[in-house]
């Protein structure tokens, strides 16, 4: 990982990068007649970054296109991301160690996020590459000159770059090395590195507890399940009643006895505790940044597996909170794991509970990999300041209600309720599913489509792109702001 550091001047061999509003706010900026005259040029042909090449300095010029009516602040800012992964790529392919990037304190905002993105762009995983050393980015330093810009903020905005990096690379890993033991193992190291508190529920503790959804989905394997707690509680934390987070640790996904397809399905299922890694991100940034909250997280975490021992459709659970379950398809093991989770979230009296999961493909086909699915029993204010992070930082959110018909999909005759819903708005009867386990404000985050991408996608990269890290950073941040 490469240092962020305030610097006051710029150095006459170094690589700089400038934010502009127009050329002409350049002019000092110390460039020929001929360098004015080319960017003006290029500006004119709606060109929105120039490098100037002095051969012993190179200049990006970014001075984004001016349109007749300004973009909304938050497609302006998303803007300056995918411009900060474009100018990566150059300072990736000229080998750059050591970058300047300057910008007006009006400037402040879109400055931010040009470096988020170029930061974000630079992420890379090459644990099991033959010639790691000879692919690895160089860029080690990012200096910038902004006079009403902190280190503190560049600190806090590095902190959460490497929070959304320890989630990418908790996804990337194969299941042969991260194992739900291996998962809970590596969430403690994150608690040791950041400060947050770690306790993992071996199987014989999971039994005493009845959590019957997370052994039932276990029950195919040779591989032991774990139930990971984090904690961070600092003494000024401002609120008296914790805020949960949940996240699927389904390490990897057969779809059991129901088995999945193996083109562009199983083979890619090590990706379905995505929800889990983020929310070990988010405990991540939260504690290494020292924000004012009282947060715990908690992570059911399996692989599950087709064998002689594996549930099987048609099985009843009995589930933690007394309600049964018909198991309809034992490839709808998500939900099973996180009412267990949900259920022992209701121990901390919580003040809010939000679960995330790579949990339907009905949500992908609904809003694709732009955007996660939200269903939400909080008041509609707490609701709608997530929403709107989503927005600011990209990482959207669209809302599926929870009308009681919906119930109606989850109908048994022989149970209380199924584990699988009808075809129609699947992402929404898992969602009702879970939210028989609740019993406080809770909201729920379908993040299958956005987790993990198949094709590169600008500073998300491609595979692993840490969604959902940078949304509950700052829509936690924002209770304390």
């Amino acid at each position: 990982m490469f240092s962020l550091k305030l610097q006051t001047d710029l150095r006459a061999d170094q690589t700089a990068i400038y934010l502009v509003e127009s050329p002409e706010t350049f002019d000092q900026r110390g460039l020929s007649q001929a360098e004015l005259a080319y960017l003006t040029e290029r500006y004119q042909h709606k060109k929105t970054i120039t490098m100037l090449n002095r051969y012993t300095q190179q200049i990006y010029v970014v001075c984004p296109e001016q349109t007749p009516l300004p973009a909304p602040a938050h497609k302006r800012l998303e803007s300056f991301r995918n411009m900060g992964y474009e100018v990566f790529q150059n300072l990736k392919a000229e080998k750059v160690t050591t970058v300047t990037i300057q910008f007006y304190p009006k400037l402040k905002a879109e400055g931010m996020a040009f470096v988020e993105g170029l930061m974000l762009s630079s992420y890379q995983f090459l644990k099991y590459r033959g010639e790691a050393e000879k692919e690895k980015n160089v860029l080690q330093n990012i200096e910038i000159i902004c006079e009403e810009t902190t280190q503190a903020e560049l600190d806090e905005l590095l902190t959460l770059t490497k929070a959304n990096f320890l989630t990418r690379h908790l996804v990337n890993e194969p299941f042969s090395f991260l194992t739900a033991t291996q998962f809970s193992a590596e969430i403690v190291q994150a608690g040791k590195e950041a400060g947050f508190e770690v306790e993992v529920f071996e199987k014989s503790k999971i039994e005493s507890l009845h959590m019957a959804g997370l052994l039932a989905v276990n029950a195919g394997s040779v591989q032991p399940p774990t139930f990971t707690i984090m904690e961070y509680k600092p003494e000024n934390a401002q609120n008296t009643q914790p805020i949960v987070l949940v996240g699927k640790g389904v390490v990897y996904d057969t779809g059991g006895l129901s088995l999945k397809p193996t083109p562009m399905s199983m083979d890619y299922m090590k990706c379905d505790m995505a929800g889990g890694g983020m929310m070990v991100g988010v405990m991540y940034a939260i504690a290494k940044n020292k924000l004012p909250l009282h947060v715990v997280g908690l992570i059911p975490a399996t692989d599950n597996q087709p064998s002689a021992t594996a549930f099987a459709p048609g099985d009843i659970l009995k589930m933690m909170n007394g309600k049964t379950v018909e198991v309809l398809n034992t490839d709808a093991e998500g939900r099973l794991i996180l009412a267990d989770a949900l259920c022992y979230a209701q121990r901390y009296k919580p003040m809010l509970v939000i679960d995330a999961a790579t949990l339907t493909g009905a949500s992908v086909r609904a809003v694709g990999e732009v955007a996660a699915s939200l269903m939400s029993t909080a008041d509609r204010e707490t609701t709608q300041k997530l929403m709107q992070v989503g927005e600011e930082v990209y990482e959207r959110l669209i809302e599926f209600p929870l009308w009681d018909e919906y119930g109606e999909h989850l109908k048994s005759d022989i149970a209380d309720i199924t584990n699988l819903g009808k075809s129609e708005a699947g992402q929404i009867s898992a969602g009702k599913f879970l939210e028989y386990f609740t019993s406080y404000a809770w909201m729920h985050i379908d993040i299958a489509g956005t987790a993990y991408l198949h094709a590169p996608s600008k500073y998300r990269g491609k595979y692993a792109t840490g969604y959902g890290v940078r949304l509950l950073y700052h829509f936690l941040k924002n209770m304390v702001a």
